[in-house]
């Protein structure tokens, strides 16, 4: 079954949050002081979000991400990936993780099913780590990502939000990391999305000055890009385990192939990342509402996806959802 928005894109993509908690406050995405968390209550159940997702699923949605806050805080993540993992309609199933759970977790994980898994890392530097995500976790993140390799978890995508005057300067020490590990990294632009964060114009960075900067460490060969690849344009420097990917979401942006629906951890179905439109799914729900009522109120989300919707200003930052309660 194939499910398109009223721009004729293809629907297929669904990004689970499963908790609004994290354990780390990198400084754009989270405030400093502290937020009230959703009460349990408000947050969806694993069994909720299976009958969601499942539902999803049978629509034509093929490809699920689980995100959070950061979802390996949340108890027996694990259970809710072999349930995934078991559905048959389900082609891709994968995680993003800040990693600092992940070295206790991977082989669980794993042997529930999830074989992809991306995770934050800004810095290669433990005192910058410190500085950005206000935690001291860069070793046990850094033992995560060699563990989850270990473990045989492919690809491995290690995703860096890049910001001028912050870890700009590392371009090149990330990129050198695909020459000898099978890494995937992945460069993405800073974005000013989510109520609450230390978003600074100043520190954009557009995702074509990046490539430059890592063209002029060694030439670039184009990955071939494959159905489930989304936005990435992918590259790697030749006999190199690794590859190089570039997320260009303000500067290039990537509306016109927008394949997605984002779950909120409190049960919305978002259709864009930049615009606060929602439909409530986890009312219906709870109200005991048929399978044909979800796959409604999932058309209705569809048809609420807009060709381009305007990119936030730094003026908005103080309003809407913070990230968080999004879903990366």
């Amino acid at each position: 079954m194939s499910l398109v928005d009223q721009f004729n894109r293809p629907i297929h993509y669904l990004r689970v949050a499963i908790t609004d908690r994290c354990n780390l406050r990198c400084f754009y995405c989270m405030p400093h002081k502290r937020i009230a968390q959703y009460a349990h209550s408000e947050i969806l159940t694993y069994e909720e979000i299976l009958r969601i997702v499942q539902t999803a699923a049978e629509m034509g949605f093929n490809k699920v991400r689980l995100t959070g806050g950061e979802p390996l805080v949340r108890r027996n993540a694990h259970q809710l990936v072999r349930q995934l993992a078991d559905t048959p309609e389900i082609l891709d199933l994968a995680m993003t993780t800040n990693g600092v759970y992940l070295d206790q977790m991977a082989e669980q994980l794993y042997n529930a099913g999830l074989k992809r898994i991306n995770i934050s890392l800004d810095t290669l530097n433990p005192i910058k780590f410190y500085k950005i995500t206000r935690s001291d976790k860069f070793k046990t993140v850094w033992k995560s990502i060699a563990k989850a390799a270990a473990t045989g978890f492919s690809p491995i995508k290690i995703n860096v939000v890049v910001m001028r005057g912050v870890n700009d300067d590392e371009i090149g020490a990330f990129s050198r990391l695909s020459l000898d590990k099978p890494y995937a990294i992945r460069f993405i632009e800073y974005m000013p999305i989510g109520g609450g964060n230390d978003w600074v114009p100043e520190r954009f960075i557009s995702a074509s000055e990046i490539k430059a900067q890592v063209e002029a460490i060694a030439p670039l060969q184009p990955v071939p890009q494959s159905r489930m690849d989304g936005p990435v344009e992918r590259y790697r420097f030749a006999s190199a385990r690794g590859e190089i990917g570039f997320i260009g979401a303000i500067s290039q942006h990537f509306c016109g192939s927008c394949n997605r629906l984002r779950l909120t951890p409190d049960g919305t179905l978002r259709p864009c990342l930049m615009s606060d439109e929602e439909v409530d799914i986890k009312t219906p729900l709870r109200k005991g509402c048929s399978a044909q009522d979800l796959k409604a109120l999932f058309h209705h989300a569809i048809s609420l996806k807009q060709r381009r919707p305007p990119i936030p200003s730094h003026s908005d930052m103080g309003s809407g959802r913070m990230m968080s309660r999004i879903g990366g």
